[in-house]
């Protein structure tokens, strides 16, 4: 603790009274963006992967004739397409 406390007060001088509320204020933005781009996958029924690979091959002419679920922990997150097409469903941690 008392290394802290010593390159804080070293480092005091360099930061005048103005630049302490910008910078909490930096943090705070940053903080506030960094939680809430923080995702998680979604799971999704063996239907909806289906789906969603048709309207892939509709949208853009695909000629695939397989596509192949992605997995975590048993649940299907998403599909790989043959052409190289890959979907994951995410969705945010914090709402």
């Amino acid at each position: 603790m008392d290394v802290v406390k010593y390159l804080l007060d070293m480092l005091m001088p360099f930061f005048s009274p103005m630049m302490a509320p910008l910078m909490l204020g930096f943090f705070i933005i940053y903080a506030a963006w960094y939680l809430t781009s923080l995702k998680t996958f979604a799971p999704m029924t063996r239907e909806e992967a289906q789906l969603l690979w048709k309207i892939h091959k509709t949208k853009t002419g695909c000629e695939a004739q397989k596509m192949r679920e992605i997995k975590r922990k048993n649940k299907i997150v998403g599909f790989k397409c043959e052409c190289g097409y890959k979907h994951v469903q995410k969705r945010p941690i914090i709402r």
